[in-house]
């Protein structure tokens, strides 16, 4: 029998050590564990293909939203203005007509139908996409996953918890205003009711993010196994949204309109794709948490010919394996020559 060190030996003494560490500490395997999965899953694809459509769906919304304002801005003046000095002058393109010819704007039947339509099927090309990739992170049998019917199903489904999600966000938002309107004027009211917004947001998004997860796996895992990478994404999108804000109002403030819509246009596409990033990355933490995917050894991504691999490698491998079972009759048996049988993989349900 090889042991865990055989191959590491062969690499180095460094490699060894640090093999040792992560196996020893939790926090280090489970982090290695993490990225490991996130390669064999190709999660950088997968947020390439996440971003693509996410991108792309935002072009019939802004037809939409153009639509829109032509008809909210007709004959109203302070709607004209309050458009105007709002975040959506930086934006491409809509940006500047607004800013230059704001009476220009004006609303068309024909224009809200299309977009209201192109609108709800590019997003429900970004839920297909998050579908596939979900389904591809928990190892999901190719025979289990859902035909057409189902998938866009709980891909509308989830775009109303959206919407819903959105709205509520929204409803939030004027509330905190509200209320700092109310309280004197001064840079510790400001704080506050920033940070509470802040709070109520990351609640919003931890339910948004979870119901996803929930939704888009067609695995029965529970809402409790998906909570712990939720949070952690809610978090982090949080931060994200932060930082795209502060870029867009302070380090392309000023910029001409070529710079300005290759900034924004180029920083939109890299928010997004670092924000499914860390979505993908979260939820791969669930599928490692869950799944018993730990402690993986350090060679067995970068070398394919290690024997020193370790139970939660066995579990991932076996795993994939089994995920390519293509029909309902068909079974699929994995062996490793140096360990013997593949263990069984843990149900997430048990």
């Amino acid at each position: 029998m090889v042991t865990s060190e055989t191959n590491a030996e062969e690499s180095g003494p460094w490699v060894r050590r640090l093999d040792t560490f992560q196996r020893n500490h939790r926090w280090a395997g489970l982090s290695l564990a993490v990225i490991y999965k996130f390669v064999d899953d190709q999660g950088t694809y997968q947020a390439a293909l996440l971003t693509y459509y996410g991108f792309v769906s935002l072009f019939p919304l802004l037809l939409l939203a153009i639509t829109i304002l032509g008809y909210v801005l007709t004959g109203n003046p302070e709607a004209q203005q309050a458009v105007v000095n709002s975040a959506l002058r930086n934006f491409p393109v809509i940006g500047d007509q607004i800013a230059s010819n704001v009476h220009s704007l004006h609303g068309n039947v024909t224009a809200l139908v299309v977009g209201v339509v192109v609108t709800v099927y590019g997003a429900l090309g970004v839920t297909q996409a998050a579908i596939n990739a979900m389904n591809q992170l928990w190892a999901v049998p190719m025979a289990e996953r859902p035909g057409l019917g189902p998938a866009y199903g709980r891909g509308a489904l989830y775009l109303l918890v959206v919407a819903a999600g959105l709205i509520i966000t929204t409803a939030l938002s004027g509330l905190t205003t509200a209320v700092s309107a109310v309280l004197p004027v001064s840079f510790v009211a400001e704080t506050a009711a920033r940070i509470v917004a802040s709070l109520l947001a990351i609640a919003v998004n931890i339910g948004l993010i979870v119901t996803g997860f929930r939704l888009l796996t067609f695995r029965h895992i529970t809402f409790r196994q998906h909570l712990p990478g939720a949070v952690i994404a809610a978090v982090a999108w949080q931060l994200l949204l932060l930082v795209g804000t502060y870029l867009v109002t302070h380090e392309l403030q000023g910029t001409s309109a070529s710079y300005g819509v290759f900034g924004i246009v180029l920083g939109l596409l890299a928010w997004i794709y670092l924000s499914t990033l860390v979505v993908l990355l979260c939820a791969e933490l669930n599928t490692v948490r869950v799944l018993r995917l730990t402690p993986r050894s350090l060679l067995s991504v970068a070398e394919p010919a290690d024997t020193a691999v370790t139970a939660g490698d066995r579990r991932a491998f076996t795993a994939y394996a089994r995920a390519q079972r293509r029909k309902t009759f068909q079974q699929i048996d994995v062996s490793f020559d140096q360990h013997g049988p593949a263990p069984r993989p843990r149900d997430p349900g048990e």
